[in-house]
C-alpha cells in the first residue's frame, strides 16, 4: 500500500513538471506572437504614415491648384511647360556642341601633316560641334589665302554663336511671364476680396481670406516657375560662354597651323 502512494506521488510529481514545462512553453509561444504582432502594427503603421504623409503632399499640390483657380492657374503651367522644352532643347543641343578642340586639333594637325587641306576637311566634316564646323569653312577657303581664312572664321563664328543662343529669348519670356501671371492673380484676388466686402457690406475675415489666398497662391506658384527657368537660363548662358571662348581659342590655334602649314610648301 505505501509502495502504492509512493508510486503515485511520484507520478503526480512528474505530472506536474511536464505541466509547468508546457506551460512555460505556451507562456514564450504567446509571448513570441505578442511580440511580432506588435512589430507587425508598428510596421504597418509607420507604412500607413508615409503614404498618408505621400499622398497628403500630392493632394495639397492639387488642391493648391485648385484654390488658385484653375483656369488661372493653368496658364502658369503652360507657362512652366513651354519654358521647360526650350530650356530642355537648349541644354540637350548645347552638350552635343561641345567638343575637344585639343583633340580636334591634334587631327587636324597630323591630316595637314599626311593628306593636306583635304584630309584636315574630311577630319572636320566627320566631327561634331560648331568647332568643327568653323575650321571646315577656314579650311575651305585656304587657296585664298590666310586673310581670307580669318575673316571666314570670324564670320562663320559669329553664325555658329547666333545658333547657339536660339531660344534663349523665349525662355527669358517665360522667366518674365511667370512672375507677371502671378502679379496678375494677386490683384485679381484683391478684386474679389473687395466685391465680397461691397456685397456684404461689410468687413471680416472670412469674407476676404478666399480672395486674398487665391492672390498669395499665384503668386508663389508664378515666382516657383520664375525661379526654375532662371536656373536654366543661367546654365544655357554659362554654356555658351564657355563654347564661344572655346571656339575663340580653338580659330586662333588653327590659323597658326595653317601659317605654319603654307610656310611648308
Amino acid at each position: 500500500m505505501k509502495r502504492l502512494f509512493a508510486l503515485l506521488a511520484v507520478f503526480g510529481m512528474l505530472a506536474f513538471g511536464a505541466s509547468n514545462t508546457v506551460f512555460a512553453q505556451e507562456a514564450e509561444q504567446a509571448t513570441e506572437q505578442a511580440a511580432q504582432v506588435d512589430l507587425s502594427v508598428d510596421t504597418q503603421e509607420a507604412a500607413a504614415a508615409a503614404a498618408e504623409e505621400g499622398k497628403s503632399l500630392h493632394s495639397q499640390l492639387k488642391q493648391k491648384f485648385i484654390e488658385g483657380g484653375a483656369g488661372f492657374m493653368s496658364f502658369v503651367l503652360i507657362t512652366l511647360i513651354l519654358g521647360l522644352a526650350f530650356a530642355i532643347e537648349r541644354v540637350l543641343y548645347l552638350n552635343l556642341s561641345t567638343t575637344n578642340t585639343k583633340k580636334l586639333l591634334a587631327k587636324v594637325e597630323e591630316a595637314l601633316q599626311n593628306g593636306g587641306v583635304e584630309a584636315a576637311k574630311e577630319v572636320c566634316r566627320n566631327t561634331r560641334g560648331p568647332v568643327a564646323s568653323i575650321f571646315y569653312q577656314g579650311l575651305d577657303r585656304f587657296d585664298h589665302g590666310i586673310d581670307v581664312v580669318e575673316k571666314s572664321i570670324v564670320s562663320y563664328g559669329g553664325v555658329q554663336a547666333g545658333l547657339l543662343e536660339r531660344g534663349l529669348s523665349w525662355i527669358a519670356l517665360f522667366i518674365a511671364l511667370a512672375p507677371m501671371l502671378g502679379f496678375m492673380g494677386t490683384v485679381i484676388g484683391m478684386i474679389s476680396a473687395f466685391d465680397a466686402i461691397e456685397i456684404a457690406g461689410d468687413i471680416s475675415p472670412s469674407l476676404v481670406a478666399g480672395g486674398i489666398k487665391v492672390a498669395l497662391i499665384t503668386t508663389v506658384f508664378g515666382l516657383i516657375v520664375a525661379i526654375i527657368l532662371q536656373i536654366f537660363y543661367n546654365y544655357c548662358v554659362a554654356k555658351i560662354d564657355a563654347v564661344v571662348n572655346n571656339m575663340e581659342d580653338a580659330s586662333i590655334s588653327l590659323l597658326d597651323l595653317l601659317v605654319k602649314h603654307n610656310m611648308k610648301k
